[in-house]
């Protein structure tokens, strides 16, 4: 995010961009469909955040909550965030094994720009959910909703 009038441009620091996704996610976005915060609030550089989906109507993932871990390393807003599901999803942009969000298949991720946030990410994985390549994919079953730790 930059601020400035006249061509000029500041670049807001790693920090208060990150103070702003939080005060963002913490008053709710839009329908509700997406959410996220941080993980520890004793952590002061704010890198370890949970982010939720609720699955889009009149599709499969209907009723589903979808649980995700982004994680901010110390070039971000510059460099996306890793992104992993908590909770078991198929997807093409989602490794099957781990959960992770693979930024060569999401293109978001691959073509990332310090204007996009955490909001964004989520949003998009969201209609991704959607998207007929992945509307066909045959979900797990509720139970088996959980990616082993790594």
């Amino acid at each position: 995010m930059t601020l400035g009038s006249g061509g000029s441009s500041v670049v807001v620091p790693r920090n208060f961009r990150l103070l702003e996704e939080l005060e963002r996610g913490e008053k709710g976005i839009g329908d509700g469909s997406v959410s996220y915060g941080m993980d520890d609030a004793d952590d002061v550089f704010m890198r370890s955040w949970t982010g939720t989906i609720i699955g889009p109507n009149n599709d499969i993932h209907e009723g589903r909550i979808y649980q995700l871990k982004l994680f901010c390393d110390k070039d971000y807003p510059d460099k996306p965030p890793s992104v992993r599901f908590h909770s078991r999803i198929n997807m093409t942009c989602v490794n099957p094994e781990s959960g992770v969000v693979e930024a060569k298949k999401f293109r978001m991720l691959e073509n990332w720009q310090r204007e996009y946030t955490m909001e964004d990410i989520l949003t998009k994985l969201r209609k991704e959910m959607v998207a007929p390549h992945n509307r066909k994919l045959v979900q797990p079953r509720e139970e088996w909703t959980l990616f082993c730790p790594t």
